[in-house]
C-alpha cells in the first residue's frame, strides 16, 4: 500500500468529519494533511541532526533555521513535496516515521510506538500524552498548517496515527529508505 492510499484511507467510514475525504477540489482532508505535516516535522529533524550532528535539532515545532530553506512551509514545498515523484521520498518518509517513534519512545511512550509498528493490536495513546510527547509547537505548526484547532487535533491525532503508523511499517519494522520511496 503506498502513502497516498494510506492517507486517503484516514478514516473511511469513521463518521469523523475531520478524517473524511475532502472533494477532489479540496484535496486531503485535514487529518491526512496533519499526519503528513507531522511526518514532515520530523523528517525535518532528521535532516537537520545528520546535516550538523552536534548541533541541537531545533524547536519541536519545526521551524529549524537552515534546514532545508528554514521551515516546515519550506520543507512540504520541497523535500516532502517530493515524496509524491521526487529521489529524496524514501528518506523524507523513514527519517519523518523514525524521528516521530523516537520521540515517542523517549517521552515514555516506547511500547506504544512499538505496538503500532508491530504485527499486533495498537495500543491507544492518550490525548494528553501525545501532547506531551510532540509538544506544544509541534502542535500549534500542525494547527497552522492544517486550519484545525488544537482540540480536534488531538482527538484526531490520538485517533489516526496509530493506524497510520502502522499501515506505513506492514512488515512490523520501519521501512528501509528504498521501501519507503517504493511507498509514495
Amino acid at each position: 500500500m503506498g502513502l497516498l492510499d494510506v492517507l486517503n484511507n484516514i478514516g473511511g467510514g469513521s463518521g469523523d468529519p475531520r478524517a473524511q475525504a475532502a472533494p477532489a477540489s479540496q484535496g486531503m482532508s485535514p487529518m491526512a494533511k496533519a499526519l503528513l505535516a507531522l511526518l514532515a516535522i520530523y523528517a525535518m529533524k532528521h535532516m537537520r541532526r545528520a546535516e550538523a550532528p552536534n548541533q541541537p535539532a531545533g524547536p519541536a515545532g519545526g521551524s529549524v533555521p537552515g534546514a532545508q530553506g528554514g521551515n516546515l512551509g519550506d520543507l512540504l514545498r520541497g523535500a516532502l513535496g517530493g515524496v509524491l515523484g521526487g529521489a529524496a521520498a524514501g528518506t523524507v518518509l523513514n527519517g519523518g516515521l523514525g524521528g516521530l517513534l523516537k520521540e515517542l519512545q523517549e517521552s515514555g511512550h516506547g511500547d506504544t510506538a512499538r505496538s503500532w509498528v508491530g504485527t499486533g493490536p495498537n495500543k491507544a495513546i492518550p490525548q494528553g500524552d501525545l501532547a506531551k510527547a510532540i509538544g506544544a509547537d509541534t502542535l500549534d505548526e500542525l494547527s497552522k498548517r492544517t486550519g484545525m484547532d488544537r482540540g480536534d487535533l488531538l482527538s484526531g491525532l490520538s485517533q489516526h496515527l496509530p493506524n497510520f503508523v502502522d499501515q506505513l511499517t506492514p512488515q512490523g519494522r520501519l521501512p528501509t529508505e528504498e521501501e519507503a520511496a517504493r511507498m509514495v
